[in-house]
């Protein structure tokens, strides 16, 4: 039983979205030396806008999964940190330089800009870490710190261990590019994964959140998800630990099924990744729905055709956490009309 599996769409979005989120933790784990310079206590900001103009053309490069964030630092002065997310699986010869026409763009809009790269591709010798050039006496020497994955790959007994979450997503990232072809053995890395995820203490909402990144990553095929969906059902009811309901399962489920058919229809690459993107819209947006049904019983349909409206996934993302935690459908339209 072989995992039909498109090069980059287990990769980006999640690392996109887990960075996002939980970018303290991300630094903590990959750049500590960049994670000691941030005041934590004041929050840090996503600037998609600003990255999209900054981004060189689909010609130079453009990378779906970078990130750009303001923070500010423990001496009380803001800086920008870009990351770059490379998980191709071959060398790429301009990468250094991409890198380099993002940091001097970023320079631009904010005179102190760090530049990190994860590298997640499978080539243990390709470490790109500077970009330098000379001529006529002028120079250029840029070097941007870099977290190779593979590195962790003879460390998996102590991710394990690990408290962070990113431990986790690691060993997800390696699994899932280890059992290319090999649904059974991923299955099984899949279960060993989500198990560590219940029992390392996390919050509730970090379980669902990174729970989602995983299985968003570490696709299988239909007979062993349902497999594997029965198996994590009889795991929460007997510890009594109810943390994914079945509504949040299904809504999940929704979002599979419907990126498998679209891409299946289109018989192609790109239709398959297409279809993977349609259902993690919609699986997005029935997130917001599902939780917000069980926390206040019925969603007006004029609330819900808003929601449907919705076609950018991270503002989605932003809308259900706030679901969680709101207090009426009345703050919650309020917050709609504001995005």
């Amino acid at each position: 039983m072989q995992v039909l599996d498109t090069p980059n769409a287990h990769y980006d979005q999640p690392w996109k979205e887990a960075i996002e989120d939980y970018l303290e933790y991300f630094l903590d784990f990959f750049f500590p030396q960049v994670h000691a310079l941030i005041d934590w206590t004041r929050d840090y900001q996503s600037l998609d806008k600003e990255l999209q103009q900054i981004s060189p053309t689909a010609t130079s490069g453009e990378r779906e999964g970078d990130k750009l964030f303001q923070v500010w630092q423990r001496n009380g002065e803001d800086a920008y940190i870009l990351i770059h997310i490379e998980v191709q699986s071959q060398e790429d010869t301009d990468f250094s330089e991409r890198m380099y026409i993002y940091h001097y763009r970023s320079f631009d809009l904010h005179k102190k800009v760090i530049s990190l790269a994860i590298l997640g591709d499978d080539r243990p010798t390709w470490r790109p870490q500077a970009y330098r050039y000379e001529l006529g006496g002028c120079s250029v020497n840029f070097v941007f710190p870099t977290a190779k994955l593979l590195d962790y790959e003879s460390r998996c007994e102590s991710l394990e261990r690990e408290s962070n979450p990113f431990a986790l997503l690691v060993m997800a990232h390696l699994k899932t590019k280890a059992t290319t072809g090999k649904a059974e053995e991923r299955e099984t890395w899949k279960w060993h994964l989500v198990r560590l995820l219940y029992e390392r203490g996390y919050t509730e909402e970090e379980i669902v959140r990174f729970f989602r990144l995983l299985d968003w990553m570490m696709t299988l095929p239909q007979v062993l998800q349902d497999s594997f969906d029965t198996k994590l059902r009889n795991y929460q009811e007997e510890r009594k630990m109810p943390i994914l309901s079945n509504i949040e399962l299904r809504a999940i489920e929704k979002g599979r099924e419907e990126g498998r058919q679209e891409g299946l229809q289109e018989g192609r690459q790109e239709g398959l990744q297409e279809g993977l993107q349609a259902g993690i819209l919609e699986n997005a947006r029935s997130s917001v729905l599902e939780v917000l049904t069980v926390r206040f019983d019925r969603v007006p349909s004029e609330l819900s055709d808003s929601i449907e409206q919705i076609t950018d996934v991270a503002t989605l993302q932003n809308l259900h956490r706030q679901a969680i935690s709101i207090e009426s459908l009345t703050e919650f339209d309020r917050l709609l009309d504001n995005n």
